[in-house]
């Protein structure tokens, strides 16, 4: 299995560096008009194929070996889950998204923008199954996430189409895990790898985790569920137990910060965010029976948390939703990937990237025209959600929501948890 992730590097390396993404989207184009170049893109896609210019990519080998053993752990990295058929879909995420731009945009003269982006969202999923492959073989586990926080950076850098996707690696995994599996021990496997991290990787995933169940999780309370947390508790053990990791690593930071500056603001963002999901679960004189397997964790971010808990406050309420203010608090959804996905989706449609990465819209940080940008998007997103709803529980409900009042009830119930702990 080193063998695949090293070919699998090695190849990607050689698509996003350099001219290889140029000379594909060139080569795609010659098909004549937009409909014929994104089928040829998209059946590059289902070969693992790739031809520039002379050169031939192939990444079928490596791309099976990496999906297989990812199976084998419970993951679907690359495919998603229909709900309604309750199985796994046959095409992967990228070719299903080059089958939506193609019956949407696959009129008319070649826009070599889009097939940039069906490309490098390809390429981004490849990636993300390569990161959930990092402990195979018993590698090295932190330096095959620094080979593809290399890679995602080249992918997101000038050779590329220039819409960017995600921060580092730990987003990837998330980004690869983040649909229905049927098998909830595969989380828990991959929980128990990601303890054995360094302190680095370790607080990268609690920061992406933290942010991104906190949403969600809201989702759940406020959709699945209908406020009933106890169900939503013990419908969603594993997603708790990602959660006590990943507070516990972002107290620790917090007490012992390696970061200042912006990225220690960054840790305080993640905590609250995380802690809006359900305070009480984490912060009660009762545990939950789902979190005695981290039982230590979660009294050790306990007694932290008591310890710190007036300055915490003060800094939890700069994070307060505000009407004049774009929060992540107020965003909930079923699945983070499928924020991604609309995002990618509607740059496509549009024809030019939006400014901004999945960890970009978790985050309320880094400045009033980021705000507004993530303003912009989030209500783009939650439109068409809306005009496009699931339906859950016999009502219809839109996959994602941006409610400032619900981020506001959530924000202030976990203000109460803390205090009262």
């Amino acid at each position: 299995m080193s063998a695949a992730f090293d070919d699998a590097c090695a190849l990607v390396g050689q698509i996003v560096h350099g001219d290889a993404r140029r000379e594909i989207v060139a080569g795609a184009a010659r098909a004549g008009d937009a409909g014929r170049a994104i089928a040829q893109l998209r059946e590059w896609m289902r070969a693992d194929a790739w031809t520039a210019g002379a050169t031939r990519v192939d990444l079928a080998a490596p791309i099976a070996a990496l999906d297989r053993q990812a199976r084998a752990e419970g993951f679907h990295a690359i495919h998603d889950w229909d709900g309604k058929a309750e199985r796994v879909n046959q095409d992967t995420i990228a070719v299903e998204v080059a089958t939506y731009i193609l019956n949407e945009r696959g009129v008319g003269p070649v826009d070599p923008f889009v097939l940039s982006v069906l490309l490098d969202y390809y390429v981004l999923y490849v990636l993300a199954l390569l990161s959930l492959n990092v402990w195979a073989d018993e590698g090295d586990a932190g330096r095959r996430l620094d080979d593809i926080d290399r890679l995602l950076a080249g992918l997101q850098g000038p050779n590329g189409s220039g819409q960017p996707f995600a921060a580092d690696a730990a987003t990837l995994m998330l980004l690869g895990t983040s649909h229905y599996e049927s098998d909830d021990g595969a989380y828990d496997r991959m929980l128990a790898r990601a303890r054995t991290l360094g302190s680095r990787h370790r607080l990268r995933l609690a920061l992406i985790h933290a942010a991104c169940l906190g949403g969600h999780l809201r989702f759940g309370i406020e959709a699945t569920y209908g406020q009933d947390f106890g169900l939503m508790r013990d419908d969603n053990g594993v997603d708790y137990r990602w959660l006590a990791f990943s507070l516990a690593t972002l107290m620790a930071e917090y007490v012992e910060p390696a970061v200042q500056g912006a990225d220690r603001e960054a840790v305080v963002e993640a905590l609250i965010g995380g802690l809006t999901a359900d305070a009480a679960a984490f912060l009660g004189s009762r545990p939950l029976a789902s979190l005695a397997a981290c039982a230590g964790e979660v009294a050790e971010f306990r007694d932290r948390l008591h310890a710190y808990r007036q300055g915490l406050l003060e800094a939890f309420e700069r994070h307060r939703p505000r009407d004049d203010a774009y929060s992540p608090i107020a965003l909930f959804f079923n699945f983070s990937q499928n924020v991604l996905k609309g995002e990618v989706v509607d740059a496509m449609l549009w024809g030019e990237p939006w400014p901004l990465t999945l960890n970009d819209l978790l985050s309320g940080l880094d400045g009033e025209a980021r705000n507004t940008a993530r303003s912009r998007l989030m209500t783009t997103l939650a439109d068409y959600a809306r005009r496009n709803p699931d339906r859950i529980r016999g009502r219809p409900m839109p996959a994602i929501v941006y409610d400032l009042r619900a981020g506001r009830r959530a924000f202030s119930a976990a203000m109460r948890a803390v205090r009262d702990a």
